[in-house]
C-alpha cells in the first residue's frame, strides 16, 4: 500500500506537464498555416481568373499588340502551373519557384496595362474598368492573404520552437518549419517596364 502512495507524486508532476506539452495548440497552428496558404491560392486563382478576362477583353481593342498580350498568357499559364502543397511549405525552393512565377505574371501585367494606356476607347470602357477594378481588388486581397499566411507561419514556428512544445515535437510529431512568402529579389524598385 505505500508503494501506491509513492505513485501519486510522480503523477501530479506528470498530469501537469502533459496538458502543458502543447501537442494539440502545435497540430492546431500547422493547420492554420495550411489554411492561410490555401487562401493564398485561392486569391491567386481569382488573379489568373481576372487575368484570361482582362486579356480576352484588350485583345477585342488591340489586336495588334498580340505579342504583350501573349506575355500575359504565358504568364498567367506559368503562375497557374506552380502549385505548393501543404507539404512543400518547409522547403525554401518551392516557394521561390512561386514566388518567381507570380513575379513574372505581376510583370507581364504592368506591360499590359501600359499597352492599355494607348486605347482611350478601352480605358473608357465599364467592362475593362470594372475587371481593372476587380484585379486591384484581388491584389490588395493577395497581399492581404501573404500577410496572414506570414503571420500564421510565425506563430508555428515560434511555437514549434518554444520550450516545452520543442520536447513534444522533438521526440512525437517532428514538424518542420515552414517557409514565409517573401518578396522578390528587387521587388524594393519600382518596376521598369520595356517593349
Amino acid at each position: 500500500m505505500t508503494k501506491r502512495w509513492l505513485w501519486v507524486p510522480v503523477w501530479l508532476c506528470l498530469v501537469p506537464a502533459l496538458t502543458g506539452c502543447g501537442y494539440n495548440a502545435m497540430q492546431q497552428q500547422e493547420e492554420a498555416v495550411f489554411k492561410a496558404w490555401a487562401d493564398v491560392e485561392a486569391t491567386l486563382q481569382r488573379r489568373s481568373d481576372l487575368i484570361a478576362n482582362l486579356v480576352e477583353t484588350v485583345k477585342a481593342y488591340a489586336a495588334h499588340e498580340q505579342q504583350t498580350l501573349q506575355q500575359v498568357v504565358e504568364a498567367r499559364a506559368g503562375a497557374g502551373a506552380v502549385k505548393l502543397s501543404p507539404e512543400e511549405l518547409a522547403k525554401p525552393g518551392a516557394m521561390e519557384r512561386l514566388r518567381h512565377a507570380q513575379g513574372e505574371l505581376s510583370s507581364a501585367l504592368s506591360r499590359l496595362m501600359v499597352v492599355v494606356e494607348n486605347y482611350p476607347d478601352l480605358k473608357a470602357n465599364q467592362n475593362f474598368l470594372d475587371l481593372q477594378n476587380q484585379l486591384e481588388g484581388t491584389e490588395n486581397r493577395i497581399n492581404v492573404a501573404r500577410r496572414r499566411y506570414n503571420q500564421a507561419v510565425e506563430t508555428f514556428n515560434g511555437s514549434i520552437r518554444r520550450f516545452p512544445n520543442s520536447l513534444t515535437n522533438s521526440f512525437m510529431l517532428h514538424l518542420e518549419r515552414k517557409e514565409y512568402f517573401k518578396a522578390e529579389e528587387g521587388a524594393k524598385s519600382a518596376p521598369k517596364v520595356k517593349f
